[in-house]
């Protein structure tokens, strides 16, 4: 009794190989049967020559018929070896070839039942004996049948081995996709948890401290302060990755309802007030409403973030006492929101890629990661809109559009 140590194929896809071992067959002529690693018939026998028609209404393919029993002695004798191998019945010739993925058998293909030359009345009468068939019927079918000769058959295996072979790689491809899109979103769900909880759980402690601690000295108070604009920072560049993971991979997802831009906006430049105030920054929105009124079918959270994300990266590269407007438009079918800046600007040869991932500028002391801009893009493209950018040259300040439809 011989042991092999073989994958579980309950999960195998044996309908998918219907279609490309039905088009073999008839291509062919040959009759094609998949088995399982359990010697049990999976697909077939798919059958295209007028003779392997008449030999289906026998018993040559039942359970326990003579052709069955020779089928899986070939799937065994695969298992066994790994290699092909081939027998005959009354000089019908068969031959079984493994399916293999990534490395292991999971099943084998048997295909054949195929006279090499031109039968006698003798042989069709023994087949006719074992199957059960009329030996007369079976000759005349025999006699009108080309024979496949052993170089037509070695030619037919070779193409069988091609399409085996494309099939197979195709499948460890999927297979290698899901592995990696598995490991993917345990990266995330680790990332999330490892890196979001002690962040947060230090911003509070630190939080604690500065609210709390009443005379704090004056060097640990500023180093307080520091640490929590270094978690701040940390933690945003956290949530970053995980957005533009999400963006590569198709995940990230929006939640379109009912959205008043005037609420949006304020909570956006609400967030970012304390900053441009730190670098004397002119902050203005034109018209001075904030868009009340208007209503737009978006994810107010992530309209927000993309708003939040043009003025932070305003604010950084804008020098002090410099100026920033935001410019509402209300079109018939589009709405235009426009964060203009008057700071250092965007070469020509620069501005095709401002949206690309990972893409920082070396002015101006950048920080974070250089993800910003191609998350906001990709967030205002999952609402139909648009995001782009101009710039006359650098010292020239810059104008960011984003371009949404209305409800």
């Amino acid at each position: 009794m011989i042991n092999i140590a073989l994958p579980d194929d309950a999960l195998t896809d044996w309908d998918s190989w219907r279609t490309p071992l039905r088009q073999f067959s008839q291509a062919t002529g040959l009759a094609v049967a998949a088995y399982d690693i359990q010697c049990v018939r999976q697909v077939g026998p798919l059958l295209a020559s007028g003779t392997a028609r008449l030999l289906s209404g026998s018993s040559l393919w039942h359970d326990d018929g003579a052709g069955t029993a020779l089928e899986r002695r070939l799937v065994v004798g695969v298992l066994a070896s790994d290699g092909a191998q081939c027998d005959s019945l009354h000089g019908m010739r068969v031959c079984a070839t493994p399916l293999q993925q990534f490395g292991q058998v999971y099943g084998v293909l048997v295909y054949g039942w195929a006279f090499s030359d031109f039968s006698s009345p003798l042989e069709c009468e023994k087949i006719a004996r074992l199957t059960g068939v009329s030996s007369q019927a079976l000759w005349n079918e025999v006699r009108l049948t080309t024979p496949v000769s052993n170089a037509r058959m070695d030619t037919y295996t070779a193409l069988l081995g091609t399409l085996v072979s494309t099939i197979d790689r195709q499948r460890e491809t999927i297979e290698e996709l899901t592995r990696v899109n598995k490991t993917r979103d345990l990266f995330l769900a680790t990332v999330s948890h490892e890196m979001r909880t002690p962040l947060a759980a230090l911003s509070l402690r630190v939080e604690v401290l500065l609210r709390t601690v009443k005379d704090l000295p004056p060097q640990v108070e500023s180093g307080l302060q520091a640490m929590r604009v270094h978690v701040r920072q940390e933690a945003g560049m956290v949530e970053d990755l995980i957005d533009a993971a999400r963006t590569l991979t198709g995940q990230m997802s929006i939640a379109l309802v009912p959205t008043d831009l005037g609420r949006v906006l304020r909570d956006a430049v609400s967030t970012i007030e304390e900053q441009a105030h730190a670098k004397s920054i002119a902050l203005s929105v034109f018209p001075p409403d904030h868009g009340d009124g208007i209503v737009l079918q978006a994810d107010g959270r992530r309209l927000q973030q993309v708003l939040w994300n043009l003025l932070l990266n305003a604010i950084k590269f804008t020098p002090d006492a410099g100026a920033i407007q935001i410019g509402i438009a209300q079109g018939s079918s589009h709405l235009e929101i426009e964060v203009t800046d008057n700071g250092q600007g965007i070469a020509a040869a620069d501005l095709p890629h401002v949206f690309g991932a990972f893409t920082l500028q070396t002015q101006a002391n950048a920080t974070g990661l250089g993800l910003g801009l191609y998350i906001a893009r990709r967030i205002v493209e999952l609402h139909g809109g648009s995001l782009t950018v101009t710039s006359a040259g650098r010292d020239m300040g810059s104008t960011f559009t984003v371009r949404l439809p209305l409800a």
